[in-house]
């Protein structure tokens, strides 16, 4: 059993094509559940999940690492995966997932992201990425993990600590614990759709100064104050 857990929050123009992919993997549907962890939406973002998810209820611990780890306790699978409410899932997904875990040394598995959103400078910054995502796994200096595109076998997530609860970062931070468990897997062929809007929204320089400022600082992160950001 797969389980896929989805961090939502004021999502209803996106949740539906997200979901939409999910459902039509390549993998028997039988064997994955799809969790949405809803951070309190004001709009109809419950009602759509409730269409496709097994499971949809409002989050209790803060922030999307929360929403995540909370995913996770209510999870029935042996592999958890971890995804966003605005990325969308190629159909050959969970089953590539599935194939990676194949090897029992491997307790994380995370692959690279391809803007959903029209334009040269989204594809510019996505190739950057996952350039420095393929030279930091080739050279064992940093794993580039990504909410959006993770996965965990879920014994040892647990061991590990579960997502620390920081405004960005989490999905990073993670990593440097898990690489103490076992092997972490960079599958270039486990892409997922990004969404962009976030970076345009906020700025890249500054969301990416967000991620590492948190990860390399530890205990800071927990003075950042908690908002839920409203994104267009």
């Amino acid at each position: 059993m797969i389980s896929v857990i989805v961090p939502s929050f004021n999502e209803e123009e996106r949740i539906d094509g997200c979901l939409a992919s999910l459902v039509k993997q390549t993998f028997p549907r039988d064997r994955y559940e799809i969790i949405v962890v809803d951070g309190g939406s004001r709009d109809n973002t419950r009602v759509i999940a409730e269409k496709y998810a097994d499971t949809v209820f409002i989050q209790t611990s803060p922030k999307v690492g929360g929403a995540r780890n909370d995913g996770a306790l209510k999870a029935r699978g042996d592999i958890l995966v971890t995804t966003d409410a605005d990325t969308y899932l190629p159909p050959d997904w969970l089953s590539r997932i599935e194939r990676d875990f194949a090897d029992p040394s491997v307790v994380m598995l995370y692959g690279p992201v391809k803007p959903i959103e029209k334009g040269i400078k989204n594809h510019l910054y996505l190739f950057m990425a996952n350039t420095f995502a393929g030279i930091g796994y080739l050279t064992g200096t940093i794993h580039f993990t990504l909410g959006c595109n993770s996965a965990f076998r879920r014994e040892d997530f647990m061991k590990a600590g579960m997502y620390r609860v920081s405004d960005a970062g989490d999905d990073l931070e993670i990593a440097h614990r898990m690489k103490k468990l076992g092997k972490i897997r960079f599958d270039r062929r486990l892409w997922v759709g990004f969404s962009m809007r976030r970076y345009d929204q906020f700025g890249a320089l500054r969301s990416i100064y967000e991620w590492f400022y948190i990860v390399f600082h530890g205990g800071d992160a927990d003075k950042y104050a908690y908002t839920r950001r409203e994104y267009k």
